[in-house]
């Protein structure tokens, strides 16, 4: 099939990737189960078996850009795949952050005109981590940074973490956030049930820590800080006015850094944060996602290789909105989000 002609460029925003030796290490940890994590053994000793996905995955040479070309996609920005470095010990997370990022760099160096990337960072060394992106960004010209959620259990609310916001603030880059499997505290019913993966699992868990990082008071302290989350906003929007309800009666006090908000949950929403339709490809969802946040704040996503089908990029092409707004969501969001109109 050949992709539809369309008068704007298809930009996917969530795509992931990873060094053919980095997915072994995860099949390896998961297979003797050294690291107590629940999640991440149950979903790579599932996600480890799919051949086809882990070689996509490991590609960002000519077989990713064919199946760009199949589907119809302009340019990916390429991040490291969940959970990146975020299961490592810190000297280990550094290294593998730093050497991911070069070789990234190096593919679009290769493919300039379709991929775009974001830097792998270890908040296990929130110092480094900042280091990390200033080298990122300034000398390998990547586009932002790449968390995956939880690091060994812990959030970004905590304040330790807050030097990395800081930085990415004063650099004008976004922080994606992206899924991965529960924490120990919280996986439990999840990987009883087989729910600890993008069936239900990712999606509450991230959800539930982009609402720690508003609840904190981060983004009062970062009031310029942009954040970018996938799958629709991981159902934060669908919840806004239950939020902005329920948070004039919740206690700041309730643990240590939930804050006395300046604003509501839905004004953090609609200010701070940017939300991608990865793995989304529903029209009644997205279009109510672009009425409750504004045109202006979501972007199209694939969540290649997880989600590749080829029709999804045409369902999205048809969603019953005008053609500026359709460009929007395909292209100038995304290109202004993430600095891409002089590349």
């Amino acid at each position: 099939m050949t992709p539809r002609k369309v008068p704007y460029k298809r930009i996917a925003t969530e795509e992931a990737w990873a060094p053919p030796s980095l997915l072994q290490t995860y099949r390896t940890m998961a297979a003797k189960k050294s690291i107590d994590d629940p999640g991440f053994i149950a979903l790579w000793n599932r996600l480890g078996s799919r051949g086809q996905l882990v070689e996509r995955l490991g590609d960002i040479g000519e077989r990713r850009i064919a199946d760009m070309d199949a589907s119809g996609i302009d340019v990916q920005i390429l991040s490291l795949t969940s959970p990146g470095v975020q299961v490592f010990d810190a000297p280990t997370a550094v290294s593998i952050a730093a050497d991911t990022n070069d070789q990234l760099a190096e593919a679009i160096r290769r493919y300039p005109a379709r991929f775009a990337g974001l830097a792998a960072v270890a908040p296990q060394d929130p110092a480094a981590a900042v280091r990390e992106l200033d080298r990122a960004v300034r000398k390998l010209g990547l586009k932002g940074a790449i968390i995956n959620s939880h690091t060994r259990g812990e959030m970004l609310d905590d304040p330790k973490f807050w030097e990395i916001f800081e930085a990415a603030e004063s650099m004008d880059v976004p922080i994606y956030i992206h899924p991965q499997a529960p924490p120990p505290a919280m996986i439990g019913p999840y990987v009883e049930r087989g729910l600890e993966g993008a069936l239900w699992g990712f999606g509450a868990e991230t959800g539930l820590h982009v609402l720690a990082i508003i609840r904190s008071g981060a983004l009062d302290r970062f009031p310029r800080l942009r954040l970018v989350v996938g799958h629709l906003g991981e159902a934060l929007p669908f919840w806004l006015y239950r939020l902005d309800y329920m948070n004039k009666t919740a206690r700041p006090t309730i643990r240590t850094g939930a804050a006395a908000l300046e604003r509501r949950i839905s004004e953090y929403v609609k200010e701070n944060v940017y939300i991608t339709t990865s793995g989304m490809a529903w029209a009644p969802a997205i279009t109510f996602v672009q009425s409750v946040v504004g045109v202006d704040r979501v972007m199209y996503a694939m969540d290649y290789p997880y989600q590749f089908e080829l029709y999804e990029v045409e369902a999205t092409d048809d969603l019953p909105i005008d053609a500026e707004d359709k460009k929007k969501l395909f292209q100038a969001n995304a290109e202004r989000v993430f600095d891409l109109r002089s590349a």
